[in-house]
C-alpha cells in the first residue's frame, strides 16, 4: 500500500473520530487533499508532511461538525433579568459565606474585630491609614492581623460554611 493510500486511510480514521459518517470523511479526506495540494509550496519539510495532513483533517472535521450547528437569530434580546437556578444558588451559597464571616469576625476580640473590619472595609489602606484610624502601632497591626486570620482560620462555624 503507497504511502498516500495509507495517508488516506488516516485522514479517513481520523474524521470517523469525531463520529463523522463514511461520506463526510471522504470529504474531510478530499478536502484536506484540496488544502495540501493549494499550500504544498510553503510546506518547507517533507518529513512534516504527515503532521499537516493530521491537523488539517482534524481542522477540517471540526469545521464540518460546526456548520452542523444551527443559529437561531431573533429580534428580542435575551431578558438579562432572567436569572439561572445556579447563578441563584451561588448568590445563596456567597450570602450564607459572607454572613458566617461576618459572624466570626463578630466573635474575635474586640482590638482583633476592628482591625479586620477596617482591612475589610478599606482594603487599599496603608498600614500608615490603618495605624491612625485605629490609634495602633504600625509595628502591632501586622501581628494582631495574623492571629486574626488565625483564629479565623480555626473557627469551626466558618469552615464548615465556607467548605460546603
Amino acid at each position: 500500500m503507497s504511502s498516500l493510500a495509507t495517508s488516506s486511510a488516516v485522514i479517513r480514521g481520523l474524521a470517523r473520530g469525531f463520529r463523522l459518517s463514511d461520506a463526510d470523511a471522504n470529504d474531510v479526506a478530499q478536502t484536506t487533499w484540496l488544502r495540501l495540494l493549494r499550500s504544498i509550496d510553503r510546506l518547507d519539510d517533507p518529513a512534516a508532511l504527515k503532521a499537516w495532513l493530521v491537523t488539517t483533517a482534524r481542522r477540517e472535521s471540526l469545521r464540518l461538525l460546526q456548520s452542523r450547528t444551527r443559529d437561531v437569530v431573533t429580534d428580542e434580546p435575551i431578558p438579562s433579568d432572567r436569572a439561572d437556578s445556579s447563578a441563584l444558588e451561588d448568590e445563596a451559597a456567597e450570602r450564607e459565606r459572607c454572613g458566617a464571616l461576618r459572624d466570626a469576625v463578630d466573635r474575635l476580640p474586640a482590638r482583633s474585630r476592628v482591625l479586620v473590619d477596617l482591612l475589610l472595609t478599606n482594603p487599599e489602606y496603608s498600614y500608615e491609614q490603618v495605624g491612625a484610624a485605629l490609634g495602633m502601632p504600625i509595628g502591632s497591626i501586622g501581628p494582631t492581623r495574623e492571629r486574626s486570620l488565625a483564629r479565623l482560620r480555626r473557627d469551626p462555624r466558618l469552615l464548615s460554611a465556607v467548605c460546603e
